[in-house]
């Protein structure tokens, strides 16, 4: 606990320290890398050293001379905090020369102090063990998280997100508290190792509302609509740091919770598998619709938070049925794609990054080629890919067959829940074939073919912190794909320190890590050998090169390649009527017809349905009740003083 303490002190530290120095902008970038990093580093250390000890470190205070604040590091706390560690010291790296240097040093300044209070308030809400702790915390992360999403904040864009972003995060909040108060009024207590005396009811009530808000943090479908938003609004290394980190918080909440009221009631395993199967197979069908690459990117951590939910759900139903494997399964493959997703994810809005900053474009349509002009970021935007969509030898693939070995783990079960089980092993692989299409579109007409509009300049690869933050997080991708094991046991960690059937298991995966390891060395090993066979048969052969079929046309061009929307749309309708199509599209009635133009969109149905349900009837009451505002100081005194007067009646 000392170093993970002296970790969040460097962390904080890397915020301030260079604020008087911002005159001297490659310095105060340097220091700020290098007091994160320190931090950082200081903290897995002091990960590592407890992770094999039995006891849970705990460290408490009064701040303020008021609250008393508890923290304790446990398991689960260490699972959710390593890819904090890991991710923030890399991203920092990558946002070195990703920032505009050309804006003012103080904006640059207020951002690394943001960048590092919402990694110190993500390592607060880990450690938190009592109520003040926490909402200190997650005040402070939705705060500072806030602010990066308002950067570029001269752009309305940025506004409107991080506005709709502010409203979702505190409305969130809202309900966890609710929730964190029924059980305060239930135990009479602020500590969270007392809640689980609560009564039954009150339990099942409590998890709901926190599901409510935890789920609103983390983009659980429907309450995922400010993600599509501020993803695309903030800068991309931002981007990287809250989809591959901090929307996981709300995974760690809702688990915490679940452990900590020591409820194991089939409802809630069922609910949480349920939102994860609807997360995992909705974002990624509105994904493959969208071509906005970081808008599509957004979604893809919705799909993510699905599975991760789909590991966790298999492991809660594993646990309400006495069954270890199953449980062990599930929160293995939950927690380890955690992390999994945390470096894939990161790496492919790094790379988004690195596309938009040296093409000034977002939408698919209109890039092309940019594999021969950008290889690094190519390649490495390839390697996030393979791993997103679940395929061997990447990460991807080892936490998601752990969750497939839950599921059939849970068929043997009886009655609704081995059909739930069974919607979980076909949601898995519907969810995998879209994630494999979805990036078949993005690296197909990104990086291949031929650029779609004419560039101003010629197009060179990112810079090198950029480059080095992208070929660092595409190696661990590989190597914990190759090397399984000791993540594998790490993930089943864990469960160590929380009450679970699995935990007192002696080994209840058995030999799959190792067997998982070497079937992935072996299909890399096939894949090498066949691509050595086909460079030793082409290579004393003559290549030659020639225009593709212009399907008819005289002067073809390259703007006649595919786009994302005739790549998709059959796969997108047939996920009607769940996603909904907008076209415009100007019909041909003439022999020789004039300029037309076909212009096709998917719109959310969750953001729809809030607009019409919730913000349309606000917004005509607030206009009917404008007469209240006159504009009088005295008219509002009165206001104040009628409404003292309301609540002294009522107390």
């Amino acid at each position: 606990m000392e170093l993970v303490l002296t970790a969040l002190g460097l962390i904080l530290a890397g915020g301030l320290v260079p604020l008087p120095m911002q005159r001297w902008s490659t310095g105060a970038r340097a220091t700020h890398i290098a007091l994160l990093a320190a931090g950082c580093l200081t903290g897995m250390i002091g990960l590592f050293l407890t992770w094999n000890q039995e006891a849970i470190s705990a460290f408490s205070c009064t701040w303020l001379q008021v609250l008393p604040l508890a923290l304790a590091l446990d398991s689960l706390t260490a699972v959710f905090l390593l890819p904090v560690f890991l991710l923030a010291p890399i991203v920092a790296l990558y946002g070195y020369q990703y920032l505009d240097r050309d804006v003012s040093p103080w904006q640059t300044g207020a951002h690394q102090l943001c960048f590092s209070l919402l990694i110190a308030a993500m390592v607060l809400v880990t450690l938190a063990d009592n109520l003040f702790a926490f909402a200190l915390a997650w005040e402070l992360m939705s705060l500072a998280s806030y602010l990066l999403v308002l950067y570029d904040h001269e752009h309305e864009e940025s506004r409107r997100a991080a506005t709709l972003y502010l409203l979702f995060t505190q409305a969130g909040a809202l309900m966890i508290f609710a929730a964190f108060g029924l059980l305060f009024q239930a135990t009479g207590s602020f500590t969270f190792a007392q809640w689980g005396q609560a009564p039954h009811a009150v339990k099942l009530t409590a998890f709901f509302l926190a599901l409510v808000g935890f789920g609103s943090k983390a983009g659980v479908m429907p309450l995922h609509i400010w993600l599509p938003h501020a993803h695309p609004a903030a800068p991309s290394h931002v981007s990287a740091l809250m989809s591959g980190v901090m929307i996981k918080m709300g995974v760690y909440g809702l688990l915490r919770l679940y452990f900590l009221l020591d409820e194991p009631a089939p409802v809630l395993a069922r609910t949480v598998l349920g939102l994860g199967m609807i997360s995992g197979v909705l974002g990624v069908a509105y994904a493959l619709g969208k071509h906005d690459i970081k808008r599509l990117l957004a979604y893809h951590s919705i799909e993510n938070i699905g599975i991760i939910l789909i590991g966790c759900g298999l492991g809660m139903l594993g646990i309400a049925s006495h069954n270890p494997a199953m449980t062990a399964f599930g929160f293995a493959g939950g927690l380890l794609h955690v992390l999994n997703h945390a470096l894939f994810k990161s790496l492919l809005f790094m790379g988004a990054g690195a596309i938009i900053q040296k093409t000034g474009c977002r939408h698919l349509d209109q890039l092309g080629g940019l594999m021969r002009r950008m290889p690094v970021t190519g390649r490495t935007f390839l390697t996030g890919s393979v791993a997103i969509a679940g395929l061997p030898p990447l990460n991807g693939f080892v936490s998601e067959l752990l969750i497939y070995c839950a599921a059939f783990q849970g068929v043997r079960l009886q009655g609704p829940d081995a059909l739930l089980a069974m919607a979980a092993i076909l949601a898995l692989a519907l969810i995998g074939g879209l994630a494999s299409a979805c990036f078949t579109k993005v690296v197909g007409i990104v990086f291949l073919g031929e650029p779609r509009r004419p560039l101003s300049s010629p197009i060179a690869e990112s810079g090198l912190s950029m480059r080095a933050a992208m070929i660092v997080l595409a190696l661990a991708c590989v190597l914990i794909g190759l090397w399984p094991e000791p993540f594998i046991r790490m993930a089943l960690h864990g469960l160590r320190d929380l009450v679970a059937p699995a935990a007192g298991s002696p080994d209840p995966l058995g030999s799959l890590p190792e067997n998982l390891a070497l079937a992935t060395r072996m299909f890399l090993a096939v894949f090498l050998l066949l691509a050595a066979c086909r460079h030793l048969v082409y290579r004393n052969k003559p290549v030659t090169q020639g225009a593709t079929w212009g399907c008819g046309f005289t002067r073809p061009t390259a703007r006649i390649q595919y786009t994302g929307t005739s790549y998709a749309r059959e796969v997108v309708e047939f996920h009607q009527p769940f996603v909904k199509i907008r076209t415009v599209h100007k019909p041909i009635t003439k022999i020789f017809p004039g300029l037309t133009h076909y212009a096709s969109t998917v719109e959310d149905r969750a953001e729809i349905g809030l607009h019409r349900l919730l913000v349309a009837p606000i917004l005509r009451v607030a206009d009917k009740l404008r007469w209240i505002q006159h504009g009088h100081i005295q008219l509002y005194i009165g206001y104040i003083v009628l409404t003292i007067a309301v609540l002294l009646l009522v107390v």
